[in-house]
């Protein structure tokens, strides 16, 4: 068993506390807002991710997992100290740091014994030297202590897996030794570990998200293509997958990638190449592809309609992506915003995101269902792929609805049977934009 503290109960934080903790290790989880510890404490979650809660409330019980508001007290016997609070996005789409200097100078104030400060944030390249810089100027050379660099890869919605079962395990520090001993914490997790230096362990994190983000934008031009000259782009994308050097995992059409990584990410990437005298071409592609997507989306409805302006347009989905709560940079965001301008009335159902949805869009009605979302409707968007969405009574949804008029953000249904049921039916990259012709 080993001591951790873990600084920042958010996403990465939360999860990566609470799984080293499933390990056998003994572990504190720090966070300044004093509301998300006492509701930890109460074993309410501050955000939605499946088998999370029984993950605390079994490490809580078994005494191994605890939560503070106090740096002293979660570091008190910690040999090891990660960071994985936020770093939203600044301005010009740089990464904002102040909560990591933050954690910082915390960690170098209450410090009093050799530590292992581990980076679990995405920082940008060279944050660990800084953060090593930050420690030794409050601390001085008083008390040792090594950084490292630790990436995490956990996808929302499967995060427990991900921590589980990773790909890879990245690790980067000046010394070895410090990161020798970060490797052997996950060991038993039985994955490959690449140990590098500080530097090309922040990289590989921001390179790996840019070229996810990249693959979908990808697919998402070829879709554009497929529709002007008649293909159908998930059979391209099919294809495409069974070549072993490809593959098929994020190669699927829609309405564009959002969330908490791959938009913060990919402009933080370019920032950095931009502020080093550097054009960032392909990512700057990425970026436009990714924002016309939505726009994609809408202009999809006034084509069928005609106008937005007195239209009542329903969202089935809100959440980025399905199995969480998380509305951080999602594509129904700018749908429902885009609409709304153009005179139209939204109207939304989400499984698990419509409470958080409501402070962000007070101007979007949510339905208590997806049927009830469809009464009156003119037209209804598919926006989040949620498993239940694709096995709906689509003729119970068209009898409700005023105009039968479907597009598919997200490519779940099949073309000619929706077709069939008497809907007006328009998906991405689906073919030929005729009515009669697969789309």
């Amino acid at each position: 068993m080993r001591n951790i503290a873990v600084i920042g109960v958010g996403y990465v934080g939360l999860v990566t506390g609470a799984c080293f903790a499933d390990l056998g290790n003994r572990v504190t989880c720090m966070d300044i807002s004093e509301e998300k510890i006492e509701k930890l404490k109460q074993g309410i979650m501050p955000f939605y991710e499946p088998g999370l809660e029984e993950l605390v409330e079994r490490n809580v019980r078994a005494g191994r997992l605890f939560f503070t508001t106090s740096y002293a007290e979660a570091i008190r016997d910690a040999e090891f100290v990660f960071i994985a609070v936020g770093t939203p996005e600044g301005v010009d789409g740089e990464a904002d740091l102040r909560y990591v200097r933050a954690a910082a100078e915390a960690i170098a104030d209450v410090m009093d014994h050799p530590l292992i400060i581990v980076n679990k944030s995405t920082v940008p390249v060279g944050t660990g030297d800084w953060v090593a810089d930050i420690i030794r100027a409050r601390r001085g050379d008083s008390v040792p202590f090594s950084v490292v660099s630790c990436p995490e890869f956990l996808r929302e919605g499967s995060a427990i897996s991900d921590f589980m079962n990773p790909a890879r395990v990245v690790l980067g520090s000046l010394d070895r030794d410090a990161a020798e001993k970060v490797a052997q914490l996950h060991l038993p997790l039985r994955a490959p570990i690449v140990i590098t230096d500080l530097r090309t362990a922040e990289m590989i994190k921001y390179a790996s998200n840019a070229f996810l983000a990249t693959r979908i934008s990808f697919i998402n031009e070829i879709a554009a293509i497929c529709e002007v000259v008649g293909a159908d782009v998930k059979e391209v994308a099919n294809g495409m997958g069974y070549d072993p050097r490809i593959g098929r995992m994020f190669l699927d059409a829609g309405v564009g990638y959002g969330g908490s990584c791959f938009p913060k990410d990919v402009k933080a990437l370019a920032h950095m190449a931009l502020s080093n005298g550097y054009q960032p071409q392909m990512l700057q592609a990425v970026m436009s592809i990714n924002a016309y997507q939505r726009r994609l989306v809408v202009k999809k409805l006034r084509d069928a309609l005609g106008s937005l302006d007195g239209a009542v347009v329903g969202l089935l989905g809100l959440a980025f992506k399905p199995n969480t709560d998380d509305m951080r940079d999602a594509p129904s965001i700018d749908i429902a915003r885009y609409i709304i301008a153009e005179g139209g009335r939204v109207r939304a159902y989400d499984p698990v995101a419509m409470e958080v949805a409501r402070r962000i869009l007070p101007d979007v009605e949510m339905a208590p269902d997806p049927y009830s979302l469809a009464d009156g409707c003119d037209a209804i968007v598919i926006v989040t792929d949620w498993n239940e969405f694709k096995n709906l009574d689509l003729e119970r949804i068209r009898d409700r609805m005023r105009r039968p008029v479907l597009v598919d953000g997200r490519n779940i249904y099949d073309p000619a049977f929706v077709r069939s049921l008497g809907f007006i039916y328009r998906g991405i990259g689906r073919g030929f934009n005729g009515e009669g012709v697969q789309k």
